[in-house]
């Protein structure tokens, strides 16, 4: 049976390649080239993925990300399409479907609302609640760097708090688009805002996430 990750995947190399190398995407400076070489070399390279949590990596994570960046566009769509090589953890199809449900959504959509002419997407109720389960989870570490008090919430009314604080703004929105929003991709998100307008204002300038 397929798993949310493997679907996200194919769905992100599919618009990886209608796209082109050259499509913007929601990622500050990055091309759809950059994009599919950061998705190779984090599941590929622990060696270097790493770098984008640890400080000393760094300088070796640029170093292998322009690698893969200098690579042929289409060796790197067949890279993700194929999936991790057989030795990688990512090769576990229970923490493949945990590490990359979530990563591959993000980036499909940091690649699909870049465009023009996107229009939403609309997920499955399975593939939602999904979403809002790691939503869930990862609330705080993902609402950390907010400087007001934040809370996340589902249109039937389910809550998260991701940010202890005050004063409280609160985002409202499906489960995929409340992940954008603390993912850092407020301006993409569709969701409703409410709360101080001041503090409304220093959470969509905020840079939350990972």
């Amino acid at each position: 049976m397929s798993t949310h990750a493997k679907r996200e995947r194919l769905l992100l190399a599919d618009l990886l390649e209608s796209a082109g190398p050259d499509a913007p995407t929601l990622c500050d400076g990055w091309t759809a080239r950059d994009l599919a070489a950061h998705v190779v070399v984090r599941e590929r390279r622990p060696d270097a993925a790493g770098g984008s949590v640890i400080g000393p990596l760094r300088n070796r994570l640029e170093r292998v990300q322009g690698e893969y960046v200098a690579k042929p566009y289409e060796e790197l769509i067949q890279l993700i399409r194929t999936g991790p090589p057989r030795m990688s953890p990512f090769g576990i199809k229970q923490l493949d479907e945990a590490a990359n449900t979530v990563e591959y959504y993000v980036h499909a959509e940091d690649l699909r609302r870049a465009q023009p002419d996107w229009t939403p997407r609309e997920l499955d109720k399975v593939f939602s609640n999904t979403l809002w389960a790691r939503l869930e989870k990862g609330a705080r570490l993902m609402g950390r760097k907010s400087p007001v008090g934040l809370v996340l919430r589902r249109p039937d009314g389910q809550t998260a708090v991701a940010h202890r604080g005050s004063p409280v703004v609160t985002v409202t929105g499906e489960p995929g688009e409340l992940l954008l929003f603390v993912y850092g991709r407020q301006d993409a998100a569709r969701v409703d805002v409410e709360g101080d307008k001041d503090a409304i204002d220093k959470l969509q300038r905020a840079k939350l996430g990972m």
